[in-house]
């Protein structure tokens, strides 16, 4: 008989369990992220394999009544799901990312000024000016043939170094460099950036080795690729959806490089109707894998050092982001379910002899990460208007030593401790874990800011 795997939950104080309002629905897809055909429109240009769908967007931008006179919120945007929604459906948005190349993503999704005729023709003038590059240099990029003595570019040491390792071979990656070189050559165009994008989700998509699942890996080695054709293929898709967009007036989408829990002056005093998000959520996943190779291949990320200096703005959400001048924690010194929470998995940690730097920095990083919300929830409070709506996309989480982090209901505490009002917490899918074999929550929760 196959034994279960234990999970270990920790308990809230009954006073705040019962005034969680009950609306929470218990009919989830297993797989509600699932992105539409109808929905593939702009957001199938870049995207992470874990994103929250378009359709959840549209709920709450509709069950918060926001229209053209609105201003949503999304600070943590990745690859701007919530912004090009918002575009498509009329509302101004905002947008605030930490990691450079998803936030470059974000600007250009958002970004329907260009024309699909100029951007086929900058594409076509691209491709034919690499056919010719590579075709003297010894290699057929439609027939998939290259002269044995062809010498290939590569990055520099330091750059290469930063990559995950065989995550894109050779003779793909000279190609892919000397394509980069073309279509920098239009840098002072419109059609430049969204080449750039093409070449990006090329990238991951089919260019390079990764396979993505929960995890960022490496797949299948290719030796070669047709990565003309593969970026052509991206284009022709960016194109058609631009080209669905003519003669329609959209709202102007703003998107900043910029840390969530230092808003700085991104954005004006109490101007935001509502936030539509999801934060990184509490476990070892280290976003910047995910987008390591676009990153690096395409000048987002120089070296370990550049890419260390941008992790410094990112919401500790895992113990490779950690540092030893962080202090967010200071913010939850006082909340007793916080303090158990990160007390119960460092006794795991000690009951199961777990010695690794990173197991030891498992409670920390906990502590972290909700000093780093509540940190975050406060700063909000200078720029929402009275009244605004809030909905944050979270999920449960037991990847440190299996301890059920129930992050909703945490968030929900803070955010009630920082003056919000908890309206609710809806289900939004369960995910199915095999290390602990149970469902996981994914849920909205959604606050109100009286002001």
């Amino acid at each position: 008989m196959q034994q279960t795997p234990l999970q270990y939950s920790l308990p809230f104080d009954p006073p705040f369990e019962d005034r969680l309002p009950a609306r929470q629905s218990n009919k989830a897809r297993q797989n509600d992220n699932s992105i539409r055909f109808e929905d593939r429109v702009f957001h199938d240009w870049y995207r992470f394999v874990l994103s929250y769908p378009p359709h959840l967007v549209r709920k709450y931008l509709n069950d918060f009544g926001l229209d053209q006179r609105s201003i949503v919120l999304d600070p943590f945007c990745g690859t701007g799901t919530t912004l090009v929604e918002a575009k498509r459906n009329g509302v101004k948005a905002i947008g605030l990312e930490a990691n450079p190349f998803p936030c470059f993503a974000s600007r250009v999704k958002t970004d329907w000024n260009i024309s699909a005729d100029e951007l086929r023709l900058f594409a076509k003038q691209v491709s034919e000016e690499v056919y010719v590059e590579l075709s003297r240099q010894g290699i057929d990029d439609k027939f998939l043939t290259c002269d044995s003595d062809v010498p290939l570019r590569t990055l520099n040491e330091h750059a290469f170094r930063t990559l995950i390792k065989n995550s894109i071979s050779p003779l793909p990656l000279h190609k892919t460099l000397v394509l980069l070189d073309k279509i920098s050559v239009f840098q002072n165009t419109p059609a430049y950036n969204h080449g750039i994008l093409a070449l990006g989700n090329a990238l991951v998509q089919s260019i390079g080795n990764l396979r993505f699942g929960p995890e960022v890996g490496v797949g299948k080695i290719k030796r070669d690729v047709p990565v003309v054709a593969v970026w052509m293929q991206e284009i022709r898709k960016m194109a058609r959806d631009l080209k669905s967009a003519n003669d329609k007036k959209y709202p102007e989408i703003n998107v900043y490089l910029s840390d969530a829990r230092n808003l700085g002056q991104a954005v004006r005093k109490h101007s935001i109707d509502a936030v539509i998000t999801s934060p990184p959520y509490p476990n070892e996943k280290d976003y910047t894998r995910a987008t390591r190779l676009e990153s690096v291949v395409l000048g987002f990320f120089q070296d370990m050092r550049h890419l260390r200096g941008f992790k410094k703005t990112f919401l500790r959400s895992n113990t490779r982001g950690v540092y030893k001048s962080d202090s967010d924690d200071k913010w939850v010194a006082d909340v007793d379910e916080i303090q158990r929470l990160a007390s119960a998995i460092e006794a795991r940690r000690i009951e199961l002899g777990k010695t690794s730097g990173f197991e030891k920095m498992y409670a920390r990083v906990t502590r972290l990460y909700f000093g780093g919300m509540a940190r975050h929830l406060s700063t909000l409070t200078r720029i929402l208007r009275p009244g605004a709506k809030l909905a944050y996309v979270v999920g449960d989480q037991a990847s440190y030593l299996r301890v059920m982090i129930k992050t909703g209901r945490i968030l929900a505490l803070i955010a009630e401790r920082q003056g919000y009002q908890v309206e609710r917490i809806d289900l939004f899918r369960t995910r199915f874990a095999t290390a602990t074999q149970n469902n996981l929550r994914e849920e909205v929760v959604v606050l109100r800011w009286p002001g």
